[in-house]
């Protein structure tokens, strides 16, 4: 049973994955600014604090009255479209609050760090199939950022010595709902297309745009790696074994290895909430790859990940049945 501190736990990520780190028997403490967050989404059983990471001075006291053993850091701005037009609050946000957050850590004797970050740090790739050695040139100030803050784990990480390690987990597509029906994504104004397709499935959206249709691909639109949110909180606990088993710093790729298209998801989202909802041709969108699917080989190995929810009608069905049930 570890002490673990979860920042932006109150987020969709962050809020599966407290649950079950909850549920694997360790003690859990939230810290969240609730900017995107909610603090329904935290379990009863959780220490919870609304704050921010920069505040070093209570992320400090956390540690010290709850003897912090680990930190899991979902804190962070995700939205690519704002990151391009604020790049200064994405920097600012995830770049130098993680720096604040990794510093407290370190001086505090926290060891074991895992971080959230991004598929976003490859950009667009030459291969349609990445894995974690191919070249990172991120395309927007939301990707940069996660970068960045590899880099400093990196850096930081190796002043320190055997003193500190993390695991940094770079997400393909995250998607779907917990299976009890209690989490689900809830962030207003969500971009992520299963989110916006099951809306439209709900009928809390005219319809929704499917951006090119002009792709070397089978049907002409992006492909992607989606993989589930209990799948991938999986993939956090599976890394803070890995560490607490005496493993070093490591960064590996969060997916199933294998792609839907836009049109797939959209078809799926169809049948499985039986809505025909309209769905309007655009233009592409700048720097969207055609394809981006990850390697996975590495988290396997390393890790013995285990995916359950690999099957994209499951996924949406969750997403769905999730949306459906706020009303």
């Amino acid at each position: 049973m570890l002490n673990i501190l979860v920042t932006g736990g109150a987020g969709y990520i962050g809020s599966h994955t407290s649950l079950r780190l909850l549920e694997a028997g360790h003690n859990i403490v939230v810290l969240d600014n609730l900017y995107s967050g909610h603090r329904w989404a935290v379990s009863e059983e959780v220490a919870f604090y609304e704050g921010d990471i920069q505040d070093k001075q209570l992320v400090a006291d956390i540690i010290d009255k709850h003897e912090i053993e680990a930190v899991v850091h979902f804190a962070g701005h995700i939205v690519v479209p704002e990151s391009v037009a604020d790049p200064a609050k994405y920097y600012q946000n995830n770049v130098v609050g993680s720096l604040d957050l990794i510093e407290t850590c370190i001086q505090k004797d926290v060891k074991h760090f895992i971080f959230s970050s991004s598929a976003a740090v490859y950009g667009i790739p030459s291969t349609a199939t990445v894995d974690e050695t191919v070249t990172l040139e991120p395309i927007n100030p939301y990707g940069k950022s996660k970068l960045m803050t590899e880099w400093t784990l990196q850096d930081l990480g190796f002043a320190a010595g055997d003193d500190f390690e993390f695991v940094a987990l770079r997400y393909f597509n995250v998607a779907g709902a917990h299976s009890s029906g209690t989490l689900g994504q809830a962030t207003p104004e969500a971009t992520h297309l299963i989110k916006v397709a099951c809306e439209a499935a709900c009928g809390k959206r005219n319809g929704m745009s499917i951006f090119g249709t002009d792709y070397d691909t089978p049907d002409g639109t992006c492909i992607r790696d989606y993989i589930h949110v209990e799948d991938l909180a999986e993939a956090h606990l599976d890394a803070l074994d890995y560490l607490f088993e005496g493993g070093k710093s490591t960064i590996v790729n969060c997916g199933y290895g294998r792609g839907f298209s836009v049109k797939d998801v959209v078809k799926t989202v169809k049948e499985v909430s039986g809505s025909d909802f309209s769905v309007t041709m655009e233009s592409r969108r700048a720097g969207d790859p055609p394809q981006l699917i990850a390697d996975n080989s590495k988290i396997k190995k390393m890790f013995n990940w285990q995916s359950r929810f690999d099957d994209l009608e499951t996924i949406c069905r969750s997403a769905y049945e999730w949306e459906k049930s706020r009303g």
